[in-house]
């Protein structure tokens, strides 16, 4: 018997030059696993409201290891990216117009997970660091209370005592795609086209597809998974001391003392020769 599984990936940002602690969804996936058939749904939600946020991501090597965040504006209903200012404050009036256009996004989150949760019938609802989405969904009213919801990434961290991110896990799996398929180091899976044209990187889509993989990978192939997970942990520790290493090695010289400093010790030697 077929049994679905779902995977919720959001992405959101603080309104550009708003309150820090207040975000706004500009992305919604929901990817549904069909096991027995394995079979790959996948409902995308694309905020288009006029409105500027601040989209933060992670820059990383080929370990998957971060080395820089960086942050744009995005204007959720153009797509256009921006410089990011740290400085720059939005006026209170500004910021209420923000605020309306935004008004109508609660309800679409609402009727889009809801939509959904009705379509596609599953118990286990997997997210990544979850935490603040399922909130923000919740914020939105929509009702997880009758849903499982598993935090792969928990439960990896209270295995290996190590806070995974998705760009590492992605490297321990392997994980690739192509207009057809999904696959990683032991599975492989078919795309319907009209998902295929979804699963795009820095989307919530793409995020939803690793996730799927990531946790199948974890579940099924468990040896394997702890196996490659200890060798990308070792590889980059390595890197690491390497690098600590290097720069033992090559400490930065220090500041050579600036002429004001040394001009007072000159006259202070000048005033004891006239002594």
């Amino acid at each position: 018997m077929n049994e679905n599984i779902a995977f919720l990936e959001l992405k959101y940002g603080n309104i550009y030059g708003g309150y820090p602690n207040f975000y706004a969804i500009s992305e919604i996936a929901l990817l549904v696993f069909e096991r027995g058939s394995n079979k790959i749904f996948l409902e995308s939600w694309i905020n288009q409201a006029n409105v500027d946020i601040v989209d933060v991501y992670a820059e990383t090597d080929e370990l998957g290891h971060t080395t820089r965040r960086v942050r744009e504006v995005l204007n959720m209903r153009s797509n256009r990216r921006f410089r990011y200012e740290e400085d720059f404050r939005l006026e209170e009036e500004e910021l209420q117009y923000a605020f309306r256009n935004l008004r109508s996004t609660k309800m679409a989150v609402r009727n889009f997970l809801l939509k959904n949760l009705r379509k596609y019938r599953f118990d286990d609802l997997i997210v990544f660091d979850g935490r603040r989405d399922i909130f923000l969904c919740e914020r939105s009213g929509v009702d997880f209370s009758y849903v499982n919801i598993i935090d792969i990434q928990k439960d990896l961290n209270r295995e290996t005592d190590y806070l995974f991110s998705l760009n590492k896990l992605a490297k321990v799996i392997d994980f690739h795609t192509d207009r057809s398929y999904l696959r990683s180091n032991n599975l492989e899976y078919w795309l319907h086209p009209i998902a295929a044209r979804q699963i795009v990187p820095g989307t919530a889509a793409f995020d939803a597809a690793r996730l799927l993989m990531v946790f199948n990978e974890y579940t099924e192939v468990h040896d394997d998974f702890m196996i490659k997970a200890a060798i990308l942990l070792n590889k980059i520790q390595k890197r690491k001391d390497e690098e600590k290493a290097l720069k033992e090695a090559n400490p930065e010289p220090e500041p050579a003392p600036s002429e004001e400093k040394k001009k007072p010790k000159a006259k202070k030697k000048a005033a004891k020769e006239e002594e």
